[in-house]
């Protein structure tokens, strides 16, 4: 698949199917795209795919994808759906012993929690949820909680490698550009505690405005 991506520096940006500059380094698998590469830092890099986050993995070992969840950590549409399905109904399972900090509630908004990752290729799954943007009286503060919730948690966990979505952006609302300056922002707090942050992204939309949003930010 072609990358919409000739605004980019070349020199900031490297599209590979390796690791950075095409080094022979772990990688990602499964996305069906190549990668845009950015540095974090000099130990962390920040990749942006486009593709399903289902089927990507590094290692199986030290690797977690982030799903979308909702409150209940039941499942839902979207990433969420796709997350519940493609792990099988353990995942499911796992969810429910999670204990309920409120009636019905499992993850409160801007918050994170882990389980095994089941039939998905990676180590674990971090759920968070995202604020809904036009209810939420500080979705900003929200969206950037539940990045923040899901990479400490992650550092806490010995996760290495760390794939998102775009978290609040599909039935949520959340506007894309003001998402992708949050997501990035709030990785780059974290850049060295991993060795590789991505985002996944399905739409064409969100990808594109991810990948202008890194060339700005980094």
């Amino acid at each position: 698949m072609g990358l919409a991506c000739s605004c980019l520096d070349p020199e900031k940006a490297t599209t590979t199917a390796g690791g950075p500059g095409g080094a022979a380094a772990p990688t990602s698998s499964g996305t069906g795209s190549a990668v845009q590469s950015f540095p974090l830092s000099p130990s962390c890099v920040l990749k942006i795919h486009k593709g399903d986050i289902t089927f990507w993995s590094v290692d199986g070992s030290t690797d977690a994808i982030v799903n979308a969840a909702n409150e209940t950590m039941l499942g839902g549409g979207g990433v969420d759906g796709a997350i519940h399905r493609a792990a099988g109904q353990k995942l499911l399972k796992a969810c429910k012993k999670i204990p309920e900090v409120q009636p019905g509630v499992r993850c409160p908004t801007g918050e994170a929690r882990i389980t095994p990752a089941f039939k998905l290729p990676v180590s674990n799954v971090i759920h968070t949820v995202g604020p809904i943007y036009d209810s939420d009286k500080q979705p900003e503060v929200s969206l950037s909680n539940a990045y923040r919730s899901s990479l400490k948690l992650a550092k806490e966990n010995n996760v290495q490698y760390i794939a998102f979505p775009a978290i609040s952006c599909g039935v949520y609302r959340y506007p894309n550009k003001e998402a992708s300056k949050i997501a990035i922002s709030t990785a780059k707090e974290f850049s060295d505690s991993f060795k590789e942050v991505h985002f996944v992204l399905l739409a064409d939309s969100s990808y594109d405005v991810w990948l202008q949003t890194a060339q700005e930010l980094l």
